[in-house]
């Protein structure tokens, strides 16, 4: 994503491996960031607010290996030029992108 001009780090590099996914929110909120995760727990739009964060993506994948993902993502990246990403909580499935929010 950064070959892309998105300024884009892992939970690695932030050394958030292993926490809380409260805490991993509450630093992509005190960032600026959108979360792009693996981790069905954050479609939980009571729990994680779409409308308070710069974007949340989760990937709801058959298969989740790093070429099947980066794959998907990549084809994500021809959404974005046309669909808000900011405040909404986008649900990547196999075959199809569902958006909610404000």
């Amino acid at each position: 994503m950064e070959e892309n001009g998105h300024d884009a780090v892992t939970v690695f590099q932030q050394q958030l491996c292993g926490e809380a996914d409260s805490r991993i929110f509450e630093v992509c909120q005190r960032e600026k960031r959108a979360l792009v995760t693996l981790d069905t727990d954050f479609a939980d739009i009571k729990t994680y607010p779409p409308n308070e964060l710069f974007g949340l993506i989760v990937f709801r994948l058959k298969r989740q290996d790093k070429p099947y993902v980066l794959s998907i993502a990549r084809n994500l990246l021809k959404i974005l030029s046309n669909e808000p990403l900011d405040l909404h909580l986008w649900i990547v499935e196999d075959g199809r992108v569902r958006i909610r929010g404000e």
